[in-house]
């Protein structure tokens, strides 16, 4: 009896002291790197005016005549939700005629000058490496995908909204 109790004794001693390990600290050696959004510089937001002006030049190269202006400014004024009545501008001025789209053969002929010139056009600034990478592998792997696609994205974004 003795015995089995020295036993379990030394056993749990064994046990007890075996599982009880210092955590060793991992040091991992890193550059440090700061991390901001893209466009996170822009604080200002358009006007409605702006927006649809600004809308307009880039898709047209010409400015909106202000009849034009003021019809989609009051219906943008009386419409509660702001990115539907922002997402309805721009698909009716993708798909009105005498817009400036390149081509998708132009496009995908050149689809880093295609996404370097939407960015400056859009953003007014150059895109990041992982931006450009994504739509350069969206573009070559969906043969669906044409310039007002990508277009509407970029004029939908938050990004866009701001200058």
């Amino acid at each position: 009896m003795i015995l089995k109790s020295s036993y379990i004794f030394i056993i749990s001693l064994l046990i007890f002291f075996s599982s009880c390990k210092k955590e060793q600290d991992y040091i991992y050696e890193l550059n440090p790197v700061t991390v901001s959004q893209s466009g996170s510089g822009k604080d200002n937001v358009k006007s409605t005016i702006e927006f649809i002006s600004i809308a307009y030049s880039d898709l047209f190269g010409t400015g909106i005549s202000s009849a034009e202006l003021i019809k989609l400014d009051l219906a943008y004024q009386s419409f509660g939700d702001r990115k539907l009545i922002e997402d309805m501008i721009i698909r009716n001025f993708l798909n009105k005629p005498g817009v400036q789209l390149p081509t998708d053969a132009q496009m995908r002929s050149d689809i880093n000058a295609f996404i370097l010139k939407s960015y400056l056009k859009f953003f007014n600034r150059e895109a990041q490496a992982f931006e450009a990478w994504y739509i350069k592998d969206l573009i070559e792997k969906n043969a669906g995908i044409n310039p007002a696609m990508v277009y509407y994205a970029m004029m939908t974004s938050n990004e866009y909204r701001y200058y």
